[in-house]
């Protein structure tokens, strides 16, 4: 396993923000800077999926008027518990993507985590993902993502390779994912303390690489975004609301 800290050191964070010249008619002339007093609003609700996040876009992003809003929806969508069809997921994140573009706000797409399927099978029944498997449906939503952004000429943050290449997933107490050894939960979805801190940092990098607005950034989504909540505790909006003011 390549080591997390050799991962952000030798670059290789590119390949989570090299998107910009396939998804990108331009290029920014220089290098984004901190501004001193970056508004970050984390505006994640555990347990939404596609359908919950359309019903309070108004009031939890719109309404902001933010300059860029750092989306992550899916991982809900693709469970037993709130199911939604491929199909229909891909209709409800092109209108929350059409709906945050029609006040020009820059939207920033992102991969929905992978999963240490033991634990996550004892939440939701192997049977329902079959017959394509957990890891096929979860590069479904990834690829529908991908193909949106695309579409629309966004960046797309692969936080799932991410985490796959660096986050060390299983039992061990250095996994990026909460588990029994780090947490004293059989979690295997939701990031650890340090995984909230990548994902900041990766965010942060690609929003000072792209050039992206950042003066007020609503990070919109499900409890991944949300973390502990709040933008000052261990959530990636904190993690990226402490770097964007440094």
């Amino acid at each position: 396993m390549m080591h997390r800290r050799t991962f952000l050191q030798t670059g290789l964070l590119t390949t989570s923000v090299a998107f910009q010249e396939k998804y990108f008619s331009w290029k920014p002339a220089v290098k984004a800077t901190p501004i001193a007093d970056p508004q970050v609003i984390n505006a994640g609700v555990g347990g939404n999926n596609t359908i919950d996040l359309l019903k309070r876009i108004d009031e939890d992003c719109l309404s902001h008027r933010p300059d860029l809003t750092v989306l992550m929806a899916g991982t809900n969508d693709m469970n037993s518990v709130k199911y939604v069809p491929l199909p229909q997921y891909e209709k409800n994140i092109r209108s929350i993507v059409k709906q945050i573009m029609n006040i020009n706000s820059q939207v920033l797409l992102m991969t929905i985590l992978p999963a240490y399927e033991p634990y996550l099978f004892t939440r939701h029944r192997k049977e329902f993902y079959e017959p394509e498997g957990y890891q096929e449906r979860n590069r479904q939503v990834n690829n529908v993502i991908r193909k949106i952004a695309a579409d629309n000429k966004l960046p797309v943050l692969d936080m799932h390779h991410v985490f796959e290449k660096t986050g060390n997933i299983g039992t061990d107490a250095d996994s990026l994912l909460r588990n029994e050894a780090n947490s004293g939960k059989t979690d295997g979805l939701h990031p650890t303390p340090e995984g909230y801190r990548l994902m900041g940092v990766v965010v942060y990098e690609a929003i000072m690489q792209l050039q992206l607005p950042h003066n007020k950034v609503v990070c919109f989504g499900d409890s991944i975004t949300l973390g502990d909540g709040g933008v000052s505790g261990k959530s990636y909006p904190a993690a990226l609301k402490r770097l964007l003011g440094s």
